[in-house]
């Protein structure tokens, strides 16, 4: 039997319905943002980076920053996140590289997480993006091992480019535990973040 337009317009809107509105519920009991702890380590990656490129981490002490998230901002962040992910070739740090951890630009197409992460914060600078909203962040992944991903500072909330996932998530549905991640004022200093339990600073090769 075929249904008058009207009928199936209403029975589209009523399905539509049944999908959001749980989603909207649970998205308002989330915390849209990470929370930020005391002021905590640097990764030794990071560290020996800024070594090697000085003009890379040079900064000064400049004001938070979260971006707008509007229609365009959240194309240039699905598109750099996918071209990363689908031109960088996975491979670990011992075998790029002959040591366990190095942190660098992937320039020769092959890299691990904290090489995607890097990478994705210099294409988004050079995009015009403020690099006080991208901040490289030290998780615990689903397997537990140590990793690293880029967190994306947005008036709606915490959101998660990374090399394991091609859908970019909030923070809070990534499933992984925050350890640490750049502060916003100066990407020098890094800050804990919101499960206290201790954890290595030191990101695997996935």
């Amino acid at each position: 039997m075929l249904l008058g337009f009207k009928t199936v317009l209403g029975l589209a809107a009523a399905s539509l319905m049944l999908v959001v509105a749980p989603a909207a519920h649970a998205a308002s009991e989330r915390p849209l943002h990470v929370p930020v702890g005391e002021m905590s380590r640097p990764p030794i990656g990071w560290v020996e980076f800024c070594s090697e490129r000085p003009r890379e981490c040079a900064s000064t002490v400049s004001a938070p920053r979260d971006v707008v998230l509007t229609a365009k901002a959240w194309k240039d962040i699905v598109r750099v996140n996918k071209w990363v992910n689908d031109t960088i070739k996975p491979m670990t740090d011992l075998e790029h590289w002959g040591v366990v951890e190095k942190w660098s630009y992937p320039d020769d197409g092959y890299g691990d997480c904290e090489d995607y992460v890097l990478l994705k914060r210099r294409m988004l600078v050079e995009a015009g993006w403020p690099p006080e909203a991208l901040l490289i962040t030290v998780v615990r992944d689903l397997r537990g091992d140590g990793h690293a991903v880029l967190t994306v500072k947005t008036d709606m909330g915490d959101f998660i480019l990374d090399n394991q996932a091609e859908q970019i998530l909030l923070w809070a549905d990534t499933g992984y535990r925050f350890v640490k991640r750049q502060s916003q004022t100066d990407p020098n200093m890094w800050v804990s973040l919101g499960d206290p339990r201790p954890a290595a600073a030191t990101a695997s090769s996935r």
